[in-house]
């Protein structure tokens, strides 16, 4: 299943606002599928989720201007604002889903919603165009292949216009939202990664005492100082143990799980080689990756220029021993590349220089993490 967010241009009224995720179900034996399943998230004018509420949703989907197929829903927000529903298994009003003829014309996805659980649906009304979603629908009504390369070069056209136009936000498993950049051929998210689940919601613990945290072997987190609002600018510190992604050590690591939001990861070392290569090496990468300013860094931030957007800030450490220090100073991201045991690869910036640092670390520590789109 491939799957990805968007934060879609659209009309909505001042009390609820909508991202959603839509991805291809697919069967066990590579049949074409006949459905999409569809995320939503939902929150107020305050930005607060609306949880476990029945709402009422309208799906069409129209040919250029023409419906040609509308069902309604009526599923109910989870604790963290999220629904789910497939395109294609709902009460249908008119038309026939698997009739559509993807081959011909231009389609675009229309959702309206009624945050009551009604039928009156003018609360988020929005229209998007569908690149990527239909592409193996298409496969089949024109009679070709519906390989995954040529999937995925469709989501990334469709992404890299959304980016490109400022319209694009990356949720997590929480719902937490997330600016992304484009740098080179890779993709970033803009601010450290805050969430406390990995992405098929189970919880990573989060272990406030210091003799603990220098005891694990397994994945966890924690706010600097202890202090969740930290995390809402900094994000949170999390320890290798969280972001490992290799083979033979994974599963007792973190259970073979993903902090990062489905079709992104923790980045290797070789992919941050790549950023800070493209950004014209170690030694002034780091000014082109900084904030500018000293709202978050310290004076005198040298050479922070952000040019890359990437927009780096100092959410410092927690060690080995559990204990915090470098906010404002230095900031610091996990790799999920072991170093010679018993340590991982990590990059570094500091307030009074324009480079940036590559190093081993120790596993225990708990660094600041930035997810990279898969491809």
């Amino acid at each position: 299943m491939i799957q990805k967010t968007y934060k879609l241009k659209k009309k909505y009224s001042s009390f609820f606002i909508l991202t959603f995720a839509f991805s291809l179900l697919t069967s066990t034996n590579a049949q074409v599928p006949q459905k999409m399943s569809y995320q939503a998230v939902i929150r107020n004018a305050s930005n607060a989720l609306v949880v476990s509420t029945q709402i009422g949703m309208q799906i069409t989907v129209l040919k250029d201007a023409n419906p040609v197929y509308v069902e309604t829903h009526t599923p109910t927000t989870n604790a963290n604002g999220l629904v789910n529903i497939e395109i294609g298994a709902g009460s249908v009003v008119t038309g026939t889903f698997s009739a559509i003829d993807w081959s011909t014309g231009t389609y675009y996805l229309k959702t309206e919603t009624d945050p009551s659980g009604g039928v009156n649906y003018t609360a988020i009304v929005g229209t998007s165009q569908l690149l990527s979603a239909p592409y193996a629908l298409y496969a089949k009504s024109s009679g070709t292949s519906s390989e995954s390369s040529g999937i995925k070069q469709q989501i990334m056209i469709l992404e890299d216009n959304l980016i490109a136009a400022g319209t694009y936000k990356l949720s997590d498993v929480e719902g937490n939202q997330y600016n992304v950049v484009k740098i080179g051929t890779q993709v970033w998210m803009k601010e450290n990664l805050q969430t406390t689940k990995y992405n098929d919601g189970l919880s990573i613990p989060n272990v406030t005492d210091n003799a603990a945290w220098a005891a694990l072997t397994t994945g966890a987190y924690s706010d600097y100082s202890n202090t969740p609002g930290n995390s809402t600018t900094y994000g949170r510190l999390y320890n290798w143990y969280a972001v490992d992604n290799n083979s033979g050590t994974k599963v007792a690591s973190n259970g073979g799980k993903n902090v990062c939001p489905t079709g992104w990861h923790v980045p290797t070392d070789a992919e941050w080689t790549t950023l800070t290569t493209y950004l014209g090496g170690e030694s002034v990468a780091g000014g082109k990756l900084k904030e500018t300013g000293t709202s978050h860094w310290i004076d005198p931030n040298t050479g922070a220029t952000n040019t890359s957007g990437f927009t780096a800030l100092p959410g410092g450490t927690r060690n080995s021993g559990g204990y915090y220090g470098s906010n404002g100073v230095i900031s610091y991201w996990l790799s999920s590349s072991e170093y010679p045991s018993p340590g991982a690869w990590i990059r570094y910036i500091i307030y009074d220089n324009a480079g940036v640092s590559r190093n081993g670390n120790s596993k225990a520590s708990g660094l600041s993490v930035r997810c990279v789109r898969d491809f």
